[in-house]
């Protein structure tokens, strides 16, 4: 399998389910600060132009967040990487979408793309404004719902926690935010986890 990524991205999470599977992947390295996403020879494997895309064995493309997360955990069962009874993997499936449609687009890439956004140069103080505001509420969201342990679902470690990391990873860093404590303590959890130390390296974020 070839992971399609840029540093810190979203696609991080992607890279610490690969990790956490040891399944044997490259990594292709697309930076969304260059505009490499949007480059000819990256728009034939994923006319999105858009990171994550995951390349399978078979040579078809996977795009979109929660569905390679998805296909990644039923696809090598034994990782135990998603929830077996069909509520607990609805409840999986829930908390993704949040994190990926709503969480993601609406507040961090107001924060971290803001000229996505404003009208002009001028506009993008209010922008980032505006998505930190959403971007504290939904966090603040997220902790009341919060019916797990140390990770995001009851059932235990999952690709929803993969999802939220990479957004616990923009706040407390790019954003300067700050977590919630049962997010602050899941963001610590996460970094302590050999998958999640081995794609950080990888990407070259410290």
């Amino acid at each position: 399998m070839k992971l399609y990524y840029s540093p810190g991205a979203c696609s991080l999470g992607i890279h610490v389910i690969l990790e956490e599977i040891g399944r044997p992947f490259e990594t292709e390295l697309v930076s969304t600060r260059d505009g490499s996403n949007r480059k000819p020879e990256y728009l034939t494997i994923n006319p999105k132009a858009k990171v994550p895309a995951l390349r399978r064995d078979d040579g078809t493309v996977l795009t979109e967040w929660p569905v390679i997360a998805w296909w990644l955990a039923k696809a090598n069962p034994m990782s135990n990487l998603i929830p077996v009874e069909f509520e607990a993997e609805t409840r999986c499936l829930e908390w993704m979408d949040y994190l990926c449609g709503t969480v993601h687009p609406q507040g961090f890439t107001r924060i971290l793309r803001p000229s996505n956004f404003a009208r002009d140069a001028e506009d993008e103080a209010r922008i980032v404004a505006k998505g930190k505001e959403l971007a504290t509420g939904y966090l603040e969201t997220i902790e009341k719902m919060w019916k797990g342990g140390t990770w995001l679902l009851p059932t235990g470690y999952s690709i929803a926690d993969c999802a939220l990391f990479f957004i616990e990873n923009w706040a407390a860093g790019r954003a300067g935010l700050e977590l919630p404590p049962r997010l602050k303590a899941h963001f610590k959890a996460m970094k302590d986890r050999p998958a999640v130390e081995r794609a950080m390296k990888r990407e070259g974020i410290t």
